[in-house]
Parts: structure tokens; C-alpha cells; sequence
């Protein structure tokens, strides 16, 4: 493929995407490529600007006039990419036919190379690229955009975006990540908006550059399913920092983009992709802040940093424990509501600097290490109002961080703030059925004081080795026994299955030692069968997955471990 920009008379720059067949680009003699490929003549933005005022069949040399263009070349199965940046020196329009007969335009364009480096394969997602023929539709040469462009923008991973210093030089370049990495602030009757978040990079810096001195971009959305292709237009300002974050939590560069012209064409691509393996450099989507699954809500009542300092620690099972922390600052922080998370960051402790590469832990490279825990202590009922507890799996960098901890280290880290809003609703005489997997239980540890035990039902799958966090629980919070239903599975230590079991049955919890079976929520009497009744989950992506199917007639809130 090869994605193609320029500028058109107004300064405005635009891209697209050619390509499908293998040798469609070639050198034909020193710093001079040529480009033969099926094009879209009537729809196509590069190649109106390009190619304007042709005569089909008849090139087009331009004596005086050398458009500045820039592209990028890349092999999407390989993950290989190079940039070029030139001038046009001549190009031609032709009829031609397709293999089934049909009838389509093939463009010949002729570009001098000033410019040209190579690119690292970082945040490009594979895919095997099939020629086809274009039957391209113009849809839409409209702003807001249509439905079906957002739904593209929602799905695409990768995105090509054309920049110029002026009318000197352009650069041609891919942002790309998981899907949906671009996101939409706006698109109404007032103009729409764009945001996607800068990873990083190679520090050359040369799209960022060119945003600073001229602010404006172009931007072509492939759809490799459809064909489809989404060219946009537009102003762009690029946010540091706090504002950044601000916009879209968790960054600390974006480019926001306000789309002044667009086009959204069916079926234009020149060829169809295969999605294969993933980037293992792309991180997780970065939503907007009013979008509510970003994670954190950042400190506004105060500038200056708060802290959270680790007093206590119990180990519960061998992979759970309990965490104690001290706030620094309990206003700036802001206090905090039963079922909500914090975040806490971990940079100052395990930030590794700067890397350009990182293939040995590749999703390392845009981690800023920020963490969002549940807290698992009430605000009333023993822990005092500046200290807040979590309970945790020991699962990954940070969790392994602060089990190796001594408390008497005096570990403090920033606290970036409390989020969330998994609050569990229990009115006169309502029954609430709620469902654990494993650690799941937290946010409901840190609503117990405010709700009836003798309503609730707990529904809790664990495995045995994780018993010791039953066992904690009860004996903080015997009521609840007689209300839980454990499913246990897996084996314990020595195969010593049978005690575990014995001594949850003692503190009157029901024990079942097998997995979760539909039947079993289906089988809940009382109140909690009612199909008005609001069941609460808080599971893995599995086991969570799996329970909205069961419960697909009913109203179900739930928690992610994913915030």
C-alpha cells in the first residue's frame, strides 16, 4: 500500500490510499519512483488535486509546477514502512479494463524523491492485503459525518495523516493502535471534532513539527472489510500535559483535530485486508473523560500532589492481600464513595525512561504506570477517614511491587484520584443478587455496612486456593455467611480439598464444590427471581460475559476489572 498526500490550493492537506497489487510502485532510476494503480478519478481528493484539469490517455508533465507530496510506503504483513517526501513531476488518467471485463481508471504518476527514512514497526497491526477492483460510491461530501464514518472511526485501527511546514515540504505517516484509538469528541450541526493520543514515538518528532508551524492535517480511515474510505481535512491543535489528560485521561500528548471538509466513499480501496496479529505495542483504548470508562478522574479541587502511603499489609491467600494507605491530603483528594476505585501511580517507583524499542516487554513502552484499584474498606465501621484499604490479586508489575514491600519502607506514591460509580441500590424490602468471581468481591466489601445482609445474596465463585479471602471476609462480616452461596473449584494445597470446605460451612455460608451453573441463578427464590430485580456482577471478562448471557432479561449493572 501507499498512502499519498497533498495539498490543495487553499493549503489544506489531504491524503489517500493506493495500492493492492505487489510492484504497483517501483523506482525508475535514481531518487524517481513511478506509480501505476487503479483509482478513484471522480471522488478521490489527491487525485483531483494531483491530476486536475487532465485529458485521460494524455500525460501531464508539470514544467513549472512540482505539487510538494509526501507518502508513506508499507507492507502491513510484514510491518514494514518507509516515508518519501518529493515533488510530482508528471501524471496521466487512463480507461482500462478490469479482469471481469468491467471498466475502471488507472493512474501513472511520476514523483522526484527529496526526502526518505525508515520507520520501526510499532503500533501497526498485521494484515495480508488482497488486490480487488474499486467500484467507489461517494456517500457523503458532508460535515457532520455520517453514521457510517463514525462506525468506521469506532472500528479502525490504523489511520494515514499527511502534514506540511508550509507549502516547503509534507510528510506522510500511520497512527495507529487498537481499534477505536481515534475518538470522537463531537459530530453535530456545530462541526466535528477528533482527538487520538500520541505513543511513543521516535522523537524525530516530524508530524508533530509540522502541526506546530501548520497547524492542519489530512487524514484518509480505511476500512480493509468494506472498502470504504473516510478522507478528512482539517485544523488541528496539539495538547501537552495536563490538558491533555484533561481531554483524554491516561495521556500526555494529543492532537485534536477540527474537520473542516470530508468525503466518505463506498467501496474505494483498491484492494481488502485480512486482519492479523495485533501490534504487542499497542495499549489499551484511551477513552474520553466524558465518556466514563477511562479510569481516572483527576484531582480539581487542588494543584499540589497527594499522596498515599502504605501502612499495613496482610496476606490473605498466597497470590491476595490487603493493603493499607494513608492520604496525605484528604480534601485535595477528594472523598471517596463505597464502590469507587482510586488511582494511584507507580511512575516514581518503577518508570523505566525512555526506550525507542522495547521487544522484550513491548506494552511496557506506554504504560505510565497508573493503577486503578476498588477500595475495599467502608467509609464507616473502623478504618479511620484518611486511610482507605484495597484488596488485590497479585497479577502484574505493580501488584508485584507492593506485595514485596516491607511497611516499614515507607512506601508513598501519588494519588491520582477516586472514580467510579458501581453503587449498590437497596431499597425497603428489595432483595439484592450480587455475583463475585474471585476478587470480585470487593466493591461489595465496601458496601456492607449500608445494606441489609438478611436482602442480599451472594452468589461467589472461587478457586480453593483463594479460600483464605472467604475465610477473612466471614470473620469480618459474619452476617453475611448465611447469605453466600460459594461455588468452588480447582484444587487446593496437598489435594486437601474436603477442610476448606468443611470449616466455610461452619461460619453457615452454603458451599458447593463445583463451577457455576445457570441453573443455580435461575434457582434463587424470593424476591431475587423477580424480573424487575437489579443483579450486580463483578467478574472477570469470561465469567462476566457468561453471566449477561444468562441473565440477558434482566437489569444487570456490573463491574469491569478493566477500568
Amino acid at each position: 500500500m501507499l498512502a499519498l498526500g497533498t495539498l490543495d490550493d487553499a493549503g489544506r492537506p489531504w491524503t489517500t490510499l493506493l495500492g493492492g497489487e505487489a510492484g504497483f510502485v517501483r523506482s525508475l532510476g535514481q531518487s524517481v519512483v513511478g506509480i501505476k494503480t487503479l483509482v478513484d478519478p471522480l471522488h478521490d481528493p489527491v487525485i483531483d488535486i494531483l491530476l486536475r484539469d487532465k485529458h485521460e490517455g494524455q500525460t501531464q508533465k508539470r514544467e513549472n509546477d512540482h505539487p510538494i507530496v509526501a507518502a508513506l510506503g508499507i507492507d502491513l504483513a510484514t510491518r514494514s514502512r518507509v516515508k518519501l517526501a518529493g515533488n510530482l513531476v508528471a501524471g496521466l488518467l487512463r480507461p482500462t479494463s478490469t479482469p471481469l471485463g468491467g471498466n475502471s481508471t488507472e493512474a501513472q504518476i511520476v514523483i522526484k524523491v527529496v526526502q526518505s527514512l525508515g520507520n520501526c514497526p510499532k503500533y501497526l497491526n498485521k494484515k495480508e492485503i488482497v488486490p480487488t477492483v474499486p467500484q467507489p460510491a461517494l456517500v457523503s461530501s458532508k460535515v457532520p459525518l455520517p453514521v457510517e464514518a463514525i462506525n468506521l472511526l469506532a472500528r479502525a485501527d490504523v489511520l494515514f495523516l499527511s502534514s506540511s511546514h508550509g507549502h516547503l515540504t509534507m510528510g506522510t505517516n500511520n497512527r495507529g493502535g487498537s481499534a477505536g484509538f481515534c475518538r470522537v469528541i463531537k459530530n453535530d450541526h456545530t462541526g466535528t471534532i477528533l482527538v487520538y493520543p500520541e505513543y511513543s514515538g521516535n522523537r524525530l518528532y516530524q508530524t508533530l513539527g509540522n502541526l506546530q508551524t501548520t497547524p492542519k492535517a489530512g487524514i484518509v480511515v480505511p476500512d480493509f472489510d468494506s472498502g470504504d474510505m473516510l478522507h478528512m481535512t482539517g485544523t488541528t491543535e496539539v495538547l501537552i500535559g495536563k490538558a491533555a489528560a484533561d481531554l483524554l485521561p491516561r495521556s500526555n500528548l494529543v492532537v485534536k483535530i477540527q474537520i473542516e471538509a470530508a468525503r466518505f466513499i463506498h467501496n474505494g480501496l483498491a484492494f481488502r485486508g485480512t486482519s492479523g496479529e495485533p501490534s504487542p505495542y499497542n495499549p489499551p483504548v484511551r477513552f474520553l473523560a466524558h465518556e466514563g470508562s477511562s479510569g481516572v478522574d483527576v484531582q480539581k479541587v487542588s494543584d499540589c500532589t497527594v499522596y498515599a502511603k502504605l501502612i499495613k499489609k496482610e496476606l490473605l491467600t498466597p497470590t491476595i492481600g490487603r493493603f493499607r494507605f494513608s492520604v496525605s491530603d484528604l480534601e485535595a483528594a477528594g472523598r471517596w464513595k463505597p464502590g469507587q476505585y482510586v488511582a494511584l501511580s507507580f511512575e516514581d517507583e518503577l518508570g523505566a525512561g525512555y526506550s525507542h524499542m522495547r521487544d522484550d516487554d513491548p506494552a511496557s513502552l506506554n504504560d505510565d504506570l497508573v493503577r486503578s484499584f476498588t477500595v475495599s474498606s467502608p467509609r464507616r465501621g473502623g478504618t479511620p477517614e484518611d486511610e482507605m484499604e484495597i484488596t488485590i490479586r497479585n497479577v502484574g508489575k505493580v501488584t508485584a511491587f507492593l506485595f514485596r514491600q516491607n511497611v516499614r519502607a515507607g512506601l508513598e506514591v501519588p494519588l491520582k484520584g477516586f472514580s467510579g460509580t458501581f453503587t449498590i441500590h437497596q431499597d425497603k424490602d428489595d432483595v439484592v443478587p450480587f455475583v463475585a468471581g474471585g476478587i470480585g468481591i470487593t466493591p461489595l466489601l465496601a458496601q456492607l455496612p449500608d445494606l441489609d445482609l438478611r436482602r442480599v445474596r451472594l452468589i461467589w465463585t472461587l478457586n480453593l486456593t483463594d479460600v483464605g479471602l472467604a475465610i477473612d471476609t466471614f470473620e469480618r462480616y459474619p452476617q453475611l455467611a448465611s447469605s453466600t452461596t460459594l461455588y468452588l473449584s480447582g484444587a487446593a494445597d496437598g489435594g486437601q480439598e474436603l477442610q476448606p470446605a468443611l470449616r466455610l460451612q461452619q461460619y453457615g455460608a452454603q458451599v458447593c464444590k463445583r463451577r457455576l451453573a445457570i441453573s443455580d441463578l435461575l434457582s434463587i427464590q424470593g424476591q431475587a427471581a423477580l424480573p424487575s430485580t437489579t443483579w450486580y456482577i463483578c467478574a472477570g471478562a469470561e465469567l462476566r460475559q457468561t453471566l449477561l448471557s444468562w441473565l440477558s432479561d434482566r437489569k444487570v449493572v456490573y463491574e469491569s476489572f478493566y477500568y
